[in-house]
């Protein structure tokens, strides 16, 4: 059997995808697994074992702009992809996507597997699901797999990214140059778009502050490059720079691409992110993270969205993460870092 497994989402989103491609491969190991991705995720399975053929297309439309060279190689792309016959179409969310469920309609693929809220909407796809929002991003994922005959797992399938020869490389001569050493340090990073989500200023001194004196660990502190009024891709310099201005020694700043920020975070005793894409990367990593989550009745929560993996939790605070007791963040932390 050939499958093509269709997701156009985030980077984190693609990387909770991963238990579905594993559970796949260990369960129907002769089959053919395929899997499309855009242009900005794709890189996130690149060198997954589960994965049999990667289909890579760009973005035709990024904001207001269309991109003809980007439409026309898609157009070529679907007619390859037609030629391949799958047998099976994965529309690979935990929700019903429009987009993504276009696309693997125009596949062509004998059968079509999809989450839809109204199967009357999509009589062209043969196996509709019913969403279920109790669920977690990855059960629902997983969830895909039964109408292939395939039960969920026994024992639990964590997300999982290869961290690239090169991001190592970089890793440890950006440590070194500052005199850290690996899994010396812990990652305290931004990363997102609400502002109720992020430590404070005051936080980040105290807590990094207590890391320093209590476990021995100084801080790595990443965020994401750009303003937050950046109408593309919002960024998290305007929170990071009253935290820059304190000049605490303790802290040393990344402000960078994701790539060499994973380097980073895979050679730190643990992590601290907010719910965010580098969150779930941190769960998947050696040290694991603790998540940050607030105002879930107005934004993601985790029932659906939680940190996945063997050392991987969080803490959700009612309305900001500026109520999260000090002792309880440094209490979890003194666990996943192990004590000194």
């Amino acid at each position: 059997m050939r499958i093509l497994v269709v997701k156009r989402d985030k980077i984190g989103d693609l990387l909770l995808t991963t238990p579905l491609l594993a559970h796949l491969r260990r369960t129907r190991p002769r089959d053919e697994i395929h899997l499309l991705a855009n242009d900005y995720n794709a890189w996130v399975v690149r060198d997954n074992p589960s994965v049999d053929r990667l289909w890579v297309y760009s973005r035709v439309r990024t904001g207001r702009k269309v991109s003809v060279p980007a439409a026309f190689a898609s157009g070529w792309q679907l007619v390859q992809l037609r030629r391949q016959r799958f047998d099976v179409a994965i529309v690979a969310n935990g929700a019903e996507s429009h987009r993504a469920i276009k696309r693997a309609l125009a596949v062509g693929a004998k059968r079509v597997v999809a989450y839809a809220e109204d199967p009357a909407r999509w009589p062209r796809v043969s196996d509709p699901l019913p969403p279920d929002r109790e669920r977690h991003e990855c059960d629902a994922l997983l969830g895909l797999l039964a109408p292939l005959g395939i039960p969920p797992p026994a024992e639990p399938v964590w997300p999982v990214f290869s961290l690239p020869a090169g991001e190592q490389a970089f890793a440890e001569r950006w440590l070194a140059e500052r005199r850290l050493a690996p899994r010396r340090f812990v990652v305290l990073g931004l990363g997102a778009r609400r502002a109720k989500k992020q430590p404070t200023r005051d936080q980040i001194l105290a807590w990094t502050r207590r890391f320093r004196d209590e476990l021995a660990l100084d801080t790595v502190f990443m965020w994401t490059p750009g303003r937050s009024d950046s109408p593309l891709y919002p960024g998290d310099d305007d929170v990071a720079q009253p935290v820059l201005d304190a000049r605490a020694p303790w802290i040393h700043p990344f402000r960078g691409p994701i790539l060499p920020a994973l380097g980073l975070v895979w050679n730190a005793r643990t992590s601290l992110f907010p719910d965010s894409g580098l969150m779930h990367f941190a769960a998947a990593s050696p040290g694991g993270v603790l998540g940050f989550f607030a105002e879930t009745d107005v934004s993601p929560s985790p029932v659906n969205w939680a940190p996945r993996g063997p050392r991987a939790t969080y803490l959700e605070a009612r309305k900001s993460v500026a109520e999260l007791r000090e002792d309880d963040v440094l209490g979890i932390v003194r666990g996943l870092a192990g004590g000194r």
